[in-house]
């Protein structure tokens, strides 16, 4: 028996809770196009982002620890998948839209530039007077105009509520819209879901991967009270534990403990404010899915602790500060010598000008094509490599 589209938006229909957003329902795409026989509208656009050659890219660009110098350093697509996991449980515990949930989470880094934060940085510093840098704007330029697999439209034509999902810092804008439709003031339910999906998977996993560089130990992490918590925890589930099954049951706690304190809160809040609409979870008086107070209190502390700890560390910092310089000159490079861009980019100088175009294209690359350009230029000494982020041990 095959399952058409319409049984499976029937099927939404029926199961999931009335404040979610449902595909049968969405405000459409900026092109129109007919309705695909058996997937839903935000199957397909979970299945574009997937396709796209901006997520694939993913792969080899840094999230904390520069990318190749370990074989189990999270990168930006395993932090993404990750993450777009938690997403989709969050998302079926509240009855919210698994397969938008699941497109906005997939999209959220799709246009972070190489070298993690400290190259979002560089590129901010250089765009300063050209509208600056965002790597949440920048997903929406790779999913609505940079990427281009289509001979009928620009960009993945993705619906209205996924474009609106990755938006999330614009939603709080008095008065924003898109397409002619609010933003706000708060996102949808399902964006608000990938958003803290993306908090919850940093917190634990930015530890595994620091005790991974030997930057973290038990003893380090036992002055934080979450950490005490989720290892208690796994003292109780695993009495008999070596002392480095508990430290990783107490990783994995990290994440249960945060997303069972997101489901718990976020369900009372829905049972306090009945949205029945997701037009009324975006006009709600607060936010619907967040943490708990208690929650937020042992957050900070930890928060805290990973940048004194692991995200300013020398050596990660050391790394950081040569990735930022060899951005700054790859991108003055392609700013006095545009020829040297891809035909692509340099098709977009015209219609966006030379620096937003510079910038599109070094936030499209990986961190090893990025460095590779860098030795093709004479940029960076033959050899010459950012520095290696701590091994594991």
């Amino acid at each position: 028996m095959i399952r058409r589209r319409e049984e499976r938006e029937a099927m939404e229909e029926r199961n999931l809770s009335p404040y979610a957003a449902l595909s049968a329902r969405s405000a459409g795409r900026q092109y129109p196009q007919e309705a695909h026989p058996l997937r839903t509208e935000f199957q397909r656009d979970r299945d574009r982002i997937l396709y796209s050659r901006s997520f694939r890219r993913l792969e080899y660009k840094t999230q904390v620890f520069v990318n190749g110098t370990a074989d189990h350093y999270r990168t930006r697509l395993t932090h993404t998948m990750e993450m777009a996991a938690i997403g989709r449980t969050i998302a079926r515990a509240l009855g919210a839209n698994e397969d938008l949930t699941e497109a906005i989470a997939l999209a959220h880094d799709i246009g972070h530039s190489p070298f993690g934060h400290a190259g979002e940085h560089a590129l901010d510093t250089l765009m300063k007077n050209e509208g600056g840098f965002d790597h949440n704007q920048q997903s929406c330029r790779a999913v609505e105009i940079i990427e281009a697999p289509y001979p009928a439209f620009p960009g993945l034509n993705l619906t209205w509520e996924v474009r609106a999902g990755l938006r999330k810092h614009q939603s709080a804008v008095p008065g924003a819209e898109l397409d002619g439709r609010p933003l706000g003031p708060f996102p949808c339910l399902e964006a608000q879901i990938a958003d803290i999906a993306d908090d919850i998977t940093y917190h634990a996993h930015d530890v595994d991967d620091g005790v991974e560089a030997g930057l973290l130990d038990d003893a380090a992490l036992s002055e934080l009270e979450l950490w005490q918590r989720a290892r208690e925890w796994a003292r109780r589930q695993h009495p008999d534990a070596s002392a480095e099954q508990h430290l990783f049951a107490s990783i994995r706690n990290l994440l249960n403990l945060q997303v069972e304190d997101v489901i718990q809160t976020s369900a009372a809040l829905l049972r306090i404010h009945r949205p029945d609409s997701v037009e009324a979870v975006m006009r709600a008086p607060e936010r619907l899915v967040c943490f708990s107070a208690e929650m937020r209190a042992m957050l900070e502390p930890f928060r805290a602790f990973l940048f004194q700890r692991v995200y300013w560390h020398p050596l990660v910092a050391e790394a950081s500060r040569a990735a930022v310089d060899l951005m700054r000159k790859l991108f003055l490079h392609y700013v006095e010598h545009p020829e040297t861009m891809g035909r692509k980019a340099r098709a977009r100088i015209a219609r966006e000008g030379l620096w937003r175009t510079a910038c599109d294209y070094i936030a499209g690359m990986t961190d090893r094509y990025a460095l590779e350009e860098c030795y093709r230029f004479g940029l960076a000494r033959s050899g010459e490599s950012i520095p290696a982020s701590p091994p594991s041990p």
